[in-house]
């Protein structure tokens, strides 16, 4: 095997059109030799949230285009990369299909190695594409569809400590900034507004916040934000809501990522453990700081991703493309697209009613 191998990444799981051209330096990380994400927020504004349909249109539309770019930018050519990675799943079905359609494609025209990559895989190792990182590792995985505590094994190998029973965190802060009047995605907006708020104003839930193990929940948090923001009438007290929830998720992830660590270290012998933190709400400035030192006193080495690799993007397939090719994970042309996709096949599906803790 060569020592620098060098993945196209491709990523249409939700509404941002990506490519990357993603190389193996010879001290294990990566270089991002093209990064390119187009987004659809205008495409979706009016309507509150993305629409499958018009995600998938705007998909088919560019993705050609950003993948030559991509490809373009890393001053390569399609035949001098090693391989191809594509986001399988989890995700919108028809979204993926077209990603995952043009990385087989491509992979099958140059008859390159393909690799079909779980798009929370990718989260998951992407800070290893810039920091020296060994496994196992914690990871808190906070993003618009999932959140999850997962201790991270090795690649393709996983172990989750716990999950969201409803709302993952992103969608309750976009569902949240909506009640508000902020138009999406209004997680950032939300951030802006809880600088000029009082946190202490309003006291909100915090759903199974003593019991559950690690398990989340924002679901009742989101029920009472939408009953205040009903009575509200001032722009002052649209703030102080917005500070108000804020505060309470820090308050939230706080408990529960102590949970996590305990939980962790029952099973982990490490001399120095480390925590990351990826996905798009991982971008928060406050929720970092508050994390950052919840694991500086817990021990815990504290670890982020570059912002541009927190949100949606391909440089994250490409490495886990890379990474699972490494120990021969490879696919054939026949994998399908995956609505949903665990990276712990093991653990219960905890969603819907009737869940008891």
């Amino acid at each position: 095997m060569k020592k620098k191998l060098t993945f196209l990444g491709i990523e249409t799981s939700c509404d941002e059109t990506a490519a990357s051209v993603v190389r193996e330096k010879s001290d294990g990380t990566g270089e991002i030799l093209s990064n390119i994400v187009s987004s659809q927020v205008e495409e979706h504004k009016e309507f509150g949230g993305v629409v499958p349909e018009l995600a998938a249109r705007s998909h088919i539309l560019k993705i050609e285009f950003i993948i030559k770019k991509a490809i373009a930018e890393s001053n390569l050519s399609f035949k001098e990369i090693d391989g191809v990675a594509a986001t399988a799943g989890p995700g919108l079905i028809v979204c993926l299909t077209v990603g995952l359609n043009a990385g087989k494609a491509i992979a099958g025209t140059l008859n390159k190695p393909f690799v079909a990559v779980n798009h929370l895989e990718g989260h998951a190792l992407s800070p290893k594409i810039n920091k020296k990182i060994k496994f196992p590792y914690l990871l808190l995985l906070i993003s618009g569809g999932h959140t999850q505590f997962l201790k991270v094994n090795g690649v393709n190998n996983y172990n989750r400590l716990g999950t969201t029973i409803d709302d993952a965190l992103g969608e309750a802060f976009d569902k949240t900034a909506k009640l508000l009047g902020i138009e999406f995605p209004g997680g950032p907006i939300i951030e802006d507004w809880a600088k000029k708020g009082d946190e202490n104003y309003f006291n909100l839930p915090k759903p199974i916040l003593k019991k559950g193990g690690c398990n989340l929940s924002f679901a009742g948090l989101k029920t009472a934000v939408l009953k205040i923001s009903k009575k509200i009438k001032t722009k002052k007290e649209k703030y102080h809501l917005a500070a108000s929830f804020q505060k309470t998720i820090n308050v939230i992830l706080k408990e529960k990522t102590k949970v996590a660590m305990k939980e962790f270290l029952k099973t982990t012998k490490n001399q120095k453990n480390t925590f990351v933190i990826a996905g798009g709400v991982a971008s928060n400035f406050s929720i970092r700081e508050n994390l950052i030192k919840l694991a500086e006193d817990n021990k815990f080495n504290p670890v982020f991703p570059d912002k541009n690799l927190c949100s949606d993007n391909a440089a994250m397939i490409a490495w886990a493309g890379i990474e699972r090719y490494k120990i021969n994970l490879l696919d054939d042309l026949k994998f399908p697209s995956r609505a949903r996709w665990p990276l712990d096949s093991t653990a219960p599906f905890l969603k819907g009613a009737g869940l008891k803790f």
